[in-house]
């Protein structure tokens, strides 16, 4: 099914996407691509951001893709694993996880809480783990292993940072065929 005709929820990471980054420009281009209404983009705190991804998965009209960048994708993993309902899981078509953050890391924002422990359950729809050979907020073993417990598919796209509007992906064509591969 075209991505036109998809219910896509955006969820950026610690500090919103700006106007250059492919979620933004995904959002321009597909109405139906709504992004999470965080409270407070510069001070995540995982249980806060998770029960806003659960209010806006169960105002959505099913099914629902997920297209998470950075802390985004831990907010999803965290989400599954702990806060969704059985009535949002059962929405959730599948998740696209670029540039997954490592909270063990030394690049990871101080100013996110609650990030820690990253869960180890399978989630219960299709997904695919986007990452970079050079992400400074995430290696790639890193990546693998969160891809392998998630049960996701994993794709590198070589050398391109953090996957943001520094990477210069412009409308990222390749991802969007990743996500419309979900639907």
């Amino acid at each position: 099914m075209a991505l036109e005709q998809q219910n896509v929820i955006v969820l950026p990471g610690y500090m919103n996407s700006g106007d250059g980054h492919w979620q933004t420009r995904w959002e321009a281009r597909y109405p139906s691509f709504v992004r999470v209404p965080m409270r407070d983009w510069d001070h995540p705190v995982c249980d806060e951001w998770c029960e806003t991804l659960n209010a806006t998965v169960a105002a959505s009209k099913g099914p629902v893709l997920f297209a998470a960048h950075s802390l985004g994708c831990l907010t999803v993993a965290f989400w599954a694993a702990r806060h969704a309902s059985n009535d949002a899981l059962a929405k959730v078509a599948g998740a696209l996880l670029v540039a997954v953050p490592d909270p063990a890391g030394p690049e990871f924002p101080a100013d996110a809480s609650g990030f820690g422990a990253v869960p180890q359950d399978r989630l219960p729809f299709g997904s695919i783990v986007v990452a970079s050979t050079d992400d400074p907020y995430g290696g790639v073993a890193f990546s693998q292993a969160c891809a392998a417990a998630w049960g996701s598919g994993w794709e590198s796209i070589g050398p391109r940072g953090h996957i943001n509007a520094d990477s210069g992906l412009g409308d990222w064509k390749e991802g969007q065929r990743w996500l419309a591969s979900m639907a």
